[in-house]
């Protein structure tokens, strides 16, 4: 992703597949379902500039990392990222997007000690529920229907157009060289099957470790995310669930579910922001 060696960390159950570049406060990124580090690969050169070392993490059956795991839960995978920090000698600050994002509320949760700050990007941390009147909103059942469906019949294509509603307006300038390397990804033996299992694992366990965070966290959303038909209520409501004072929402005008990948700009200047806070340094 940055010219850096692909480096390997062997765990209880498979092998993670890494990359670290920098000196400085320990930063990791961690992607969503579906994807890969490669998704980070706009935010970290400028983190890496600002002065951190930068960790980006293929999750358990993506990217380079190994296929077969014994389970997908956002606990499971908050033990990758806890194991990564020992590694690499924490504490850290988690950029943890979609159900990482739940991970590294969980991780936060059982290793304060290790965990200083966490970013989450459009996370899915609490228990979902859909009410009849979300239907409505024309973004959110087109997203909605592309997920289900290509979880439900590990269909690449179907993933593929739930991207396109994913990626609303600004898309990075290879999209179409990095879609076709997702679709590639996603029809290696196993890799399809992983995204299946991550995606029926419910953020039950993460909305539950909520109220045990101890350090700072910054929610960010996109207004035009797919995911929700109320982004800005459903970051309002993870905030709220933080013990006070802890959590602070930023919305991002026009992003959909990957804001990292669409305003890598905005969203490592709020990053940046929240590292030079005060709640963020305590």
């Amino acid at each position: 992703m940055t010219g850096t060696t692909t480096e390997y960390l062997t765990v209880d159950g498979g092998t993670l597949a890494y990359e670290v570049a920098g000196s400085g406060p320990l930063i990791v990124l961690a992607h969503g379902m579906g994807i890969s580090r490669a998704a980070f690969r706009a935010v970290l050169p400028p983190l890496v500039a600002a002065g951190y070392r930068v960790a980006a993490l293929d999750l358990r059956g993506c990217g380079e990392s190994s296929v077969e795991w014994p389970a997908w839960s956002r606990t499971a995978i908050a033990g990758d990222l806890l194991a990564l920090i020992r590694h690499l000698g924490g504490p850290a600050v988690i950029v943890g997007h979609s159900v990482a994002g739940g991970a590294a509320t969980i991780a936060a949760a059982l290793e304060p000690s290790l965990v200083t700050g966490v970013v989450e990007l459009a996370p899915f941390t609490r228990k979902q529920s859909i009410r009849l009147g979300d239907l409505r909103v024309r973004r959110f059942r087109r997203g909605m229907l592309r997920l289900l469906g290509a979880g439900m019949f590990g269909s690449v294509r179907l993933w593929r157009s739930y991207l396109e509603v994913a990626y609303p307006g600004v898309r990075p300038d290879d999209w179409a060289e990095r879609v076709a390397r997702i679709e590639t990804t996603l029809r290696e033996p196993g890799r399809m099957k992983a995204m299946q299992a991550m995606g029926r694992s419910a953020p039950t366990d993460a909305g539950a470790h909520l109220g045990r965070v101890r350090c700072p966290v910054l929610v960010v959303m996109g207004t035009e995310d797919p995911d929700w038909a109320d982004p800005h209520a459903e970051g309002s409501a993870i905030v709220a669930a933080l013990p006070d004072g802890l959590g602070s929402l930023a919305m991002i005008e026009g992003a959909g579910h990957y804001p990292h990948d669409q305003y890598p700009e905005q969203v490592v200047a709020l990053t940046l922001a929240f590292l030079g806070s005060d709640a963020a340094r305590a």
